[in-house]
């Protein structure tokens, strides 16, 4: 494992997944693999490009202050269930 170097994507947590299926460029798949291939070589862990997207897109989003901002004015403004009416015996 080479320690010379830190990518923004660190070592890829397990996690459950869903499987989604998307198009990119032929461009943009190249650049996912290059950047596969780097991250194996810095963590030293076989990894595809394919592993790698869900980590990417949570990271992105992690860091997208509008999104989170839009995130925590959705759950303000969430409907939220009445509590139960106290009844009397």
């Amino acid at each position: 494992m080479s320690t010379n170097r830190q990518l923004r994507l660190g070592p890829l947590p397990k996690t459950e997944s869903v499987k989604l299926t998307f198009s990119c460029s032929a461009a943009l798949k190249a650049e996912l693999d290059r950047y596969a291939a780097l991250h194996a070589e810095t963590y030293g862990e076989a990894t595809d490009s394919l592993a790698l997207i869900p980590h990417m897109l949570e990271a992105f989003m992690a860091r997208d202050r509008g999104f989170r901002k839009g995130s925590a004015e959705h759950r303000r403004h969430a409907v939220r269930p009445a509590p139960p009416a106290a009844t009397s015996t």
